[in-house]
């Protein structure tokens, strides 16, 4: 039986924020210990109750951050002084810069999910499943919509990814392993391993400890876009 997770849930809206608390604890999966709705609370009662994961709302009041940043500012303080908190953002937002300001500093431990997801609590669950282990979860809209827009502006891919390979990288912007990918593209594993590895070697992603190669994908796929 797996470990229920302890929870700080922060939104400045309290129907949503009750919302959220109430759907995440019919799923016995999580129990959410705190529910706040300003970035200063939220980071007080990560001080009070050491949980395994917040779940912030992109945008809240909050006292030296950031406006309309402030989620993403106090996921920085969360995990620069409780590196073993996971952090996953909720944000309305599709753009993908707002995401890489997320993953400015890093990836790992972190996730940016856009707010539709709540609607399905599998994905969310599997999110703040995935922070928790330390892994790092895009939403893959984010990702469809910047392929979609390269697609429009018939621009060439930088790495040279082909039309399979970006498919294998959406599905690893949800955090899916290669058996889950397989399964979603009806792919045996070894042609999904033969892609990923593909992957990494035409963005130039070395196996080190200190990289997590997967997300990192992601980030400097999409990277290419935002900076050309």
């Amino acid at each position: 039986m797996r470990e229920t997770v302890r929870a700080v849930l922060a939104d400045d809206h309290y129907l949503v924020r009750e919302g959220v608390r109430q759907l995440l604890e019919t799923t016995g999966d999580v129990s959410v210990v705190a529910a706040v709705g300003t970035a200063d609370e939220l980071l007080d009662a990560v001080r009070r109750f050491e949980p395994d994961v917040i779940v912030t709302d992109i945008r809240m009041p909050g006292a030296g951050l950031r406006a309309g940043l402030e989620g993403i500012d106090a996921a920085h303080r969360v995990r620069a002084e409780h590196s073993r908190t996971g952090v996953v953002v909720l944000s309305q937002y599709r753009d993908a810069l707002f995401a890489f300001e997320l993953f400015r500093h890093g990836t790992e431990g972190l996730a940016y999910l856009l707010k539709d997801r709540i609607g399905n609590l599998e994905d969310l669950v599997a999110a703040i499943r995935a922070v928790i282990a330390g892994g790092s979860v895009v939403d893959p809209k984010v990702v469809d919509g910047l392929i979609a827009r390269r697609v429009s502006r018939r621009r060439a891919e930088p790495a040279g990814l082909t039309p399979r390979e970006r498919e294998v990288l959406g599905e690893m912007a949800l955090g899916k392993s290669n058996v889950g990918i397989a399964r979603s593209l009806h792919l045996s594993v070894s042609a999904v391993e033969k892609n990923v590895n593909a992957i990494f070697h035409k963005l130039g992603l070395d196996n080190t400890p200190d990289t997590h190669r997967r997300v990192a994908a992601v980030v400097k796929y999409l990277g290419a876009d935002l900076q050309g």
